[in-house]
């Protein structure tokens, strides 16, 4: 017994076909209107706050400042080969670049974002970007971006490159964990690495030797550093340690400053607890703003 036909589903079937087919002719009939278009102009976009890399040097790069580009028609043109360019740079993380029916030729740049600096034993200092990448220096911008230095034995050879070593992978690891924190970034200024492979932190208000010990537990750790700084430090002053240890679990061991050595001036040291409490307080308030 014959079946019977589904008349609709067969032209329906069929309508999308036609269209589908008028679309890929139509499509083929812009791409071949374009290539025979002039390129008349050509745009950059260089979007962000880092300045690694210039109009002029993308120009460059391009060839669009001496006019190679603009007068010439599309199809001459290898836009893969200008992408695979613009990638090659160093300092650039992402390109696009296409053409539009007015012949203005784009490249869309995204720009490498460092969140790190390291200063090995070797005596090379270089960037990390955000996605764990050694990168080089800049020779006309400098990053304002968290610094690490001491026993760090991550070797660079001046090309983009994974991190190798244990500890730059957990100097990278913590770098990554404050820049996403909008208090401890405005906070921790500086990570430092013993000779017996301690990572430490130097905060940037207070005087205090933070030692975090290793990058396992990052969340906990600053957690329990947090609510320290919140509800121990405006109590017993901000002066009254020398060093706050993170490394063991579930605590906070504190070292008292030598004040037999070190004997501020008591006005002089309020006051100074008096300004850094009040500037953590907005630093925290700011970050729970932002957070909201």
């Amino acid at each position: 017994m014959l079946k019977k036909i589904n008349w609709r589903l067969v032209f329906n079937t069929f309508a999308w076909a036609i269209s589908l087919s008028g679309l890929l002719v139509l499509m083929s009939f812009i791409e071949t209107q374009k290539t025979e278009l002039t390129c008349k102009t050509v745009k950059v976009l260089l979007p962000g706050n880092q300045f690694f890399i210039e109009q002029a040097e993308v120009d460059e790069i391009l060839n669009a400042n001496n006019k190679q580009l603009v007068g010439k028609r599309l199809r001459y043109i290898n836009i893969q080969n200008l992408e695979d360019k613009l990638k090659a740079n160093p300092f650039i993380l992402f390109a696009k670049v296409y053409a539009d029916m007015e012949g203005t030729l784009h490249a869309e740049i995204t720009q490498r974002e460092p969140i790190l600096r390291i200063f090995n034993t070797a005596g090379q200092d270089f960037y990390v970007d955000a996605q764990g990448l050694k990168i080089p220096l800049s020779s006309h911008y400098t990053a304002r971006v968290l610094v690490a230095n001491g026993a760090i034995n991550e070797a660079f050879n001046g090309k983009i490159d994974t991190l190798k070593t244990p500890m730059g992978k957990s100097v990278f690891a913590i770098a990554h964990f404050i820049a996403t924190d909008t208090l401890w970034n405005e906070q921790i200024e500086q990570v430092y690495v013993t000779q017996n492979n301690v990572i430490e932190l130097v905060p940037r208000l207070g005087n205090q030797k933070i030692i975090l010990g290793n990058a396992d537990s990052l969340s906990n750790k600053f957690k329990n550093l947090y609510i320290f700084y919140k509800k121990a430090m405006p109590k017993v002053g901000w002066q009254t340690y020398s060093s706050i240890n993170l490394s063991y679990k579930g605590q906070i061991v504190c070292e008292k400053r030598d004040t037999l050595y070190h004997k501020p001036d008591t006005l002089k040291t309020a006051v100074a607890d008096s300004l850094i409490q009040k500037t953590i307080k907005k630093i925290v308030k700011d970050s729970i703003k932002k957070m909201l």
